[in-house]
């Protein structure tokens, strides 16, 4: 016990001693001066996709064909879609406000369909009538060919991208229902063109 409070007394004389420690603290150096504001930080000025009215192919490459249309067949549905949106190939000797690449490519899903298949076994037709009821679900899988395009627009004064949309449709068995697929696909793509 007399250990005990020996060591408390010491430690009641410890915390009478002063603090080795001061406090102090430098001034806050001022603000430096600004002679122009960074632009960078800033987000970038909304662009008027209203002065965006001729179009060409990117680097004068139109899309390629594939084993599902041809060339001309792609670029006569996106020439079309385009024109929807109120873009127009650039005549010859005008220089084009737009770059337009596009991608066509099938791709497979994997589809399920859900069917309740129930009957009714009993009397009367009404909660309160007797009788069972009962559904079991059919869940039937089937792989499905699409149709993905995918769509970019460039400026074509600085190349720097303006719009990236894809959409895909189901592919049809003969040359019309590819052809109405395709169509419907690009007309889904540029859907949101221009932006609000």
């Amino acid at each position: 016990m007399k250990i005990l409070a020996l060591l408390l007394s010491l430690l009641l004389a410890a915390c009478q001693a002063a603090n080795p420690y001061r406090a102090q603290s430098l001034p806050v150096p001022p603000a430096p001066a600004i002679d122009q504001a960074d632009r960078s930080a800033y987000p970038a000025p909304p662009r008027d996709y209203s002065r965006y009215r001729y179009w060409a192919w990117l680097d004068g490459q139109p899309p390629a064909a594939s084993a599902w249309a041809s060339s001309a067949q792609i670029q006569e549905a996106l020439s079309n879609a385009l024109d929807q949106r109120g873009l127009r190939p650039a005549p010859p000797g005008t220089e084009a406000d737009l770059e337009v690449a596009a991608e066509l490519r099938l791709e497979h899903r994997l589809r399920q369909v859900r069917q309740d298949l129930g009957g009714y076994y009993g009397h009367g037709h009404h909660w309160h009538d007797h009788g069972l009821w009962g559904s079991t679900p059919l869940v039937r899988s089937y792989e499905q060919e699409v149709l993905v395009v995918r769509v970019e627009l460039f400026d074509a004064a600085d190349g720097q991208p303006l719009w990236r949309a894809s959409a895909e449709m189901p592919g049809g068995a003969s040359q019309a229902e590819r052809g109405a697929a395709l169509r419907a696909a690009l007309r889904r793509a540029l859907a949101d063109y221009p932006p609000d």
